[in-house]
């Protein structure tokens, strides 16, 4: 029985401890992390990754959209239709894809 109790209190404290180290731990990497994405650089290239992704996107938009417009049924070819016109009335201009409104 005092095996068993010696046990039992060894693994509670462990546990604590470990718990303990973990949670410092943790705080520690979601503060590095924190870091990393205020830093100006990274910024930077998350934004400069978004606005490529973007332009591609449009661009794969408008291709797919003349290759497969008169394969598609006439709802989906109406709205294909349309919103091309309304990227050629903004003169081309890039859509607000992707950006967050904050």
């Amino acid at each position: 029985m005092r095996y068993r109790l010696t046990f039992i209190a060894g693994v509670a404290l462990g546990y604590v401890l470990g718990t303990r180290a973990g949670r410092e731990r943790y705080e520690q990497l979601k503060k590095s992390a924190r870091q990393f994405t205020e830093n100006p650089a990274v910024r930077n290239a998350a934004e400069s990754a978004a606005h490529s992704g973007r332009g591609f996107a449009g661009k794969a938009y408008h291709s797919v959209s003349d290759k497969v417009g008169d394969k598609v049924p006439a709802s989906v070819a109406e709205r294909v239709r349309s919103l091309r016109d309304r990227s050629s009335q903004n003169g081309g201009a890039e859509d607000d894809w992707g950006t967050t409104n904050t």
